[in-house]
């Protein structure tokens, strides 16, 4: 499923066109952007939460040269499963 799925699915639901569809996932996602930027956890009960990570600086090592490289710190996005996410995939 991709974006497009997704706002066929939202007009369908909603009984709204297209275009409030797709601004309306518009919004939804530049929220949860703004609320990782800003260093906020996401939690959606029974789907899933989206939190953001600290990476430490390390050194790493290029797999072709074995020469070794400095890898900086960085900040990442991490998806931790709910239990009814989890449970629906299991079940299949």
């Amino acid at each position: 499923m991709n974006k497009s799925d997704l706002v066929d699915v939202i007009m369908e639901v909603a009984k709204v066109p297209k275009n409030v569809a797709g601004k309306t996932l518009e919004k939804i996602l530049e929220s949860i952007t703004q609320s990782l930027r800003e260093g906020r956890d996401v939690s959606l009960v029974g789907f899933a939460t989206f939190c953001v990570r600290h990476r430490k600086a390390r050194t790493g090592r290029n797999p072709k040269t074995g020469e070794s490289l400095h890898i900086k710190a960085s900040n990442v996005v991490a998806f931790k499963a709910g239990k009814a996410l989890k449970d629906a995939v299991q079940k299949g």
